[in-house]
């Protein structure tokens, strides 16, 4: 009998495997960065053959290391940074240029062209989405004009597209040699060119950013087989879990019920709330997503607000000015000072995300005086995380009419203790850590696991899910409205930096 699952985690700025057994206690795990590539500002690429080599990597490690074959796996599932966009040869498997990632802004002027004919939120009532440089469509759309011959392939049908799931799903089920070109409904959903009620290629849509069908992967569930493993490190293991990174955190954190709600701090944030089979339109500046389709079972949905930097503006403080040697670094020094000296950071690298959808915003540092040192600006980025989660937070309380009671939390940034602090404070919520922290991985288990009967049913899930520490707000009323009100002050000072 098969004792565990795996799960290839394949995130923006790393990529792990990890092996889990039935009460989702990690086994096994094994991790490693890939190259951030940055050809211009605001572009961000990735070098999709680099992360296949880093994936293959890591599922040799994580299973040499407890001795474990192949026939010890019921399953693996695949998460993934959505939107990042990949556009391959069929035939030799390389890859037609680089990784666009999700970031990357440089088809801004085509969400400006599009904006102008329509608004921004002209294909919102389909998709769930706003006109924005997030989504995959218009990466696509872009990589078919301006990389020589791309077009040519893709009508020819010789060239294939993806977010990096299906890149990575096409390779480990055989590649040239018969691998299988699939996505989920999740991921589809991040394009901009699904129906979010059919749960099919939108024709219109791909007339209007001028797709060929023949790029695209065929739609499927997220939890269901869809074919074996061939790579001789799971040589068999059937492949049955897709779930995109943050819907994969919604699934670990057992956020199965309507109203159920949790954020990610990783890259960037994203907070979702599971909305059920009912898609609820946004008004307020969040996108409709697809939550997770179980298997048969009818597809569940989400409201998402997605916030673009929050660690990575850590690893900006560390990379780019130098101010700490590693992320870990950022909180002792942030405690450093008793608060943020009144600077704020407003970090609209790749424009601002939701709720204010505004790509020509651009990072701004506010408030700053001789008074400011190392230790503020330390305490400003971490604040603004916990800042722009509150923005996304009321967002969402409007458009679902739903408090929040409280938010379950999860990635990296939550060991960051002051970070939690602050963040219940600022929402004035109780802020929850679960025992199991790295969710994403957690969540493409069960999706796997669920499809190869590991696991019965979400029951045996939701028992799984344990709290490890509660935050609860001590801030007075009157300060963290003074506090909140400096934000918003700050964050217009970023909008139409580019315009």
């Amino acid at each position: 009998m098969t004792k565990y699952v795996g799960a290839i985690d394949q995130g923006t700025t790393s990529t792990r495997f990890i092996v889990v057994d039935r009460q989702g206690h990690v086994i096994s795990a094994a991790q490693k960065e890939h190259e951030q590539i940055y050809p211009k500002p605001g572009w961000v690429e990735h070098d999709p053959e680099e992360i296949w080599r880093r994936t293959r990597e890591v599922i040799a490690e994580a299973m040499t290391a407890k001795n474990l074959k192949p026939s010890d796996l019921a399953g693996i599932g695949v998460t993934n940074q959505r939107e990042t966009t990949v556009l391959w040869d069929k035939k030799t498997g390389k890859p037609l240029y680089n990784a666009l990632v999700w970031q990357d802004t440089r088809t801004d002027q085509l969400v400006a062209a599009f904006t102008r004919d329509g608004g921004q939120d002209r294909f919102r009532l389909k998709t769930g989405l706003p006109l924005a440089t997030y989504f995959s469509g218009l990466k696509l759309h872009w990589l078919l004009e301006n990389v020589p011959g791309a077009r040519q392939k893709a009508e020819a049908g010789d060239a294939l597209f993806g977010n990096i799931d299906t890149f990575l799903i096409w390779n480990l089920t055989g590649g040239p040699n018969g691998g299988i070109h699939v996505t989920d409904v999740t991921n589809a959903s991040r394009t901009q060119l699904m129906h979010l009620q059919t749960l099919d290629w939108d024709r219109e849509m791909l007339e209007h950013f001028a797709i060929p069908r023949s790029v695209l992967p065929e739609i499927r569930s997220s939890s269901e087989v869809y074919g074996e493993a061939k790579v001789p490190e799971i040589a068999g293991v059937p492949v049955a879990g897709i779930l995109g990174d943050q819907q994969a955190a919604l699934v670990g954190q057992a956020c199965f019920r309507p109203g159920e709600a949790k954020n990610t701090y990783g890259t960037g944030c994203f907070l979702l709330m599971n909305t059920g089979t009912k898609v609820v339109p946004s008004t307020c500046g969040l996108i409709t997503t697809v939550a997770y389709k179980l298997g048969k079972q009818e597809a569940c949905y989400a409201l998402e607000g997605s916030i673009a930097i929050t660690g990575a503006l850590v690893q900006w403080l560390r990379d780019n000015l130098g101010l700490i040697q590693k992320s870990s670094d950022i909180e002792a020094l942030a405690a450093s000072v008793a608060d943020n000296g009144d600077v704020y950071i407003v970090p609209a690298f790749s424009g601002l995300f939701a709720p204010h959808w505004k790509a020509s915003a651009r990072g701004v540092i506010t408030g700053l005086t001789r008074y400011a040192n190392r230790g503020h600006f330390a305490r400003a980025a971490l604040e603004s995380t916990a800042f722009q989660t509150r923005e996304v937070a009321e967002a969402m309380e409007k458009d679902s009419s739903i408090a929040i009671k409280e938010l379950r939390t999860d990635g990296g940034m939550v060991v960051n203790e002051l970070l939690m602090q602050f963040q219940a404070d600022i929402l004035n919520v109780p802020v929850v850590r679960p025992k199991m922290t790295e969710t994403t991985a957690l969540g493409a288990a069960y999706a796997a696991g669920l499809a190869t009967d590991y696991w019965q049913g979400t029951d045996d899930l939701v028992s799984n899910w344990g709290v490890d520490k509660t935050w609860t707000p001590s801030m007075d009323a009157d300060k963290r409205a003074t506090l909140y009100a400096a934000w918003n002050k700050a964050v217009t000072r970023s909008f139409d930096w580019t315009a």
